[in-house]
């Protein structure tokens, strides 16, 4: 074994063992949150499961699905908001309420998030806004306040 495949190896163990901590996503734009606890599909198994066998999104979940450019609602039990992101998270489309059982797509985006339905709507995201991540357990920009939560 060469020290390349040797290396390679024993990162991608680490990358395994250690879990996607949840995210905050603030809409800088509207300076208000997003959601407060959203977990990250950034490898197949999580981005091929998505949400699928989940009963529902309480307000402030979501689900990060990077990379991805379309996603489909087939054998979810309840609606999803999307909003799709470029590379520098600078929001491409929005949908709101999107039935199980249908597909949407934004060629041109990196990622989407997908909430709970009526995050949109509450929050007043839309295209061109711009959006920042941080830990769930950490303040984003002053904006932890009770004025601010869901």
């Amino acid at each position: 074994m060469n020290l390349f495949h040797w290396i390679s190896g024993y990162l991608s163990r680490i990358n395994r063992a250690k879990p996607n901590s949840p995210l905050k996503i603030l809409n800088l734009t509207r300076e208000v949150v997003l959601a407060y606890r959203v977990e990250v599909a950034d490898h197949g198994a999580t981005r091929r499961k998505g949400l699928l066998g989940r009963s529902g999104l309480s307000a402030g979940e979501g689900l990060w699905i990077v990379p991805c450019e379309s996603v489909h609602t087939f054998g979810m039990k309840f609606p999803i908001d999307l909003v799709y992101l470029d590379r520098n998270k600078k929001v491409k489309k929005v949908r709101s309420g999107v039935p199980p059982w249908r597909l949407s797509a934004c060629l041109s985006a990196h990622s989407v998030i997908e909430l709970a339905t009526g995050t949109i709507h509450r929050t007043q995201t839309s295209p061109g806004d711009r959006l920042e991540f941080s830990s769930a357990d950490a303040p984003i920009g002053g904006m932890d306040t009770p004025a601010h939560r869901l």
